[in-house]
This record gives structure tokens, C-alpha cells and sequence, in this order.
């Protein structure tokens, strides 16, 4: 099962999302995406550190190349967030790249190899403000991948003020 949460920024994604996976017993990985860079980036990490404290997950660190990954069906996995690891493919060469097949699949084959598969990712493109170029394709390139998760995902959930909405499939908790 995949399900794709998304929502605007603090606005509860994160703690659904553990949330969703407290009563799984087995194996829980959570596979962080941001590049610990200038101090908003740490402290971020650390709070996202202390949320899941005593929640049983196994972080793996993974900024790039998400299909390297090798995991299987007795785990269930978070993947927080797909914004992080969009920019971290796009903007980590001499020029910008367009990683948009590369994580999709990346993702459909994570999703084909594990229990579950909760991903996080953000609405970047909803304030109607223009921004340099590089930006811009961030956030164009984004909203493709957001809309061909959702496309496939089992379920998509919009969090909205810490209310989570169902935008397709069930509510999963």
C-alpha cells in the first residue's frame, strides 16, 4: 500500500504520517531526505529526530539515487519528505537536472518492495508568486511527481491545519 501525504508547511504532515504507522510491530524505517545544511536544516533534523524518538524506526539517511534502495515486504517505510529529495536530485551537479522518471520509479519500485510505503511531500506551488528560474522548475518538476505518486498511490491525504483530508482512497488510521 502507498500513500502520499501532502500539505502546506507545518501543517502536520510529518506527525500523521508516524502516526499512521504506531501499531505496525515490525520493522519500521524512515528514510530521512534532508541534506543537514545551515542551522534551519539541523534543527529541523532534530526535531524530526525527537518526534519519532521511542516510536521504533530505523533511519536510513538517503538524499539521492532513492532506488539504490534495497529493502522488503516484512517492513513498512516513511520516506520524509519528497521535496528535500527532488531538490537534492536536481540541484546537485553543475547543472540542473530533471529527475522526475528517476524518483518516480525509484518510488513505484520501493512501494512494489515493502509492507507500506508513506510518503511526505509539500505544496510548493499554491502561492502565485514568481520566482527565479531554477525555482521555478523545483517547483514545476515537483508538482509532476506529486501528481503521478498520486496518480498511482493507494490513498492521498491532504493535511490541512493538522486536520488530515481524504483526497483519495481511505483514511488509513
Amino acid at each position: 500500500m502507498t500513500t502520499l501525504i501532502t500539505g502546506g508547511s507545518k501543517c502536520g504532515k510529518s506527525s500523521f504520517a508516524e502516526k499512521m504507522l504506531d501499531s505496525f510491530s515490525g520493522r519500521k524505517i524512515y528514510i530521512a531526505t534532508m541534506q543537514p545544511y545551515g542551522t534551519d536544516a539541523f534543527e529541523a533534523i532534530e526535531r524530526h529526530r525527537k518526534m519519532r524518538k521511542g516510536k521504533g524506526f530505523e533511519t536510513i539517511e538517503k538524499y539521492t539515487d532513492i532506488h539504490e534502495l534495497n529493502l522488503n515486504d516484512e517492513c513498512v517505510v516513511l520516506l520524509e519528505c519528497l521535496g528535500n529529495l527532488c531538490a537534492n536530485e536536481m540541484f546537485s551537479g553543475d547543472e540542473i537536472s530533471i529527475p522526475t522518471d528517476k524518483i518516480v520509479n525509484g518510488l513505484k519500485s520501493l512501494a512494489n518492495s515493502v509492507s507500506q510505503l508513506v510518503i511526505v511531500t509539500n505544496q510548493v506551488c499554491c502561492d502565485g508568486i514568481s520566482y527565479p528560474d531554477g525555482t521555478e522548475k523545483y517547483i514545476s518538476v515537483l508538482g509532476e511527481i506529486n501528481r503521478r505518486i498520486a496518480k498511482y498511490a493507494d490513498n492521498v491525504i491532504e493535511c490541512v491545519y493538522g486536520v488530515p483530508v481524504l483526497m483519495k482512497g481511505e483514511l488509513p488510521c
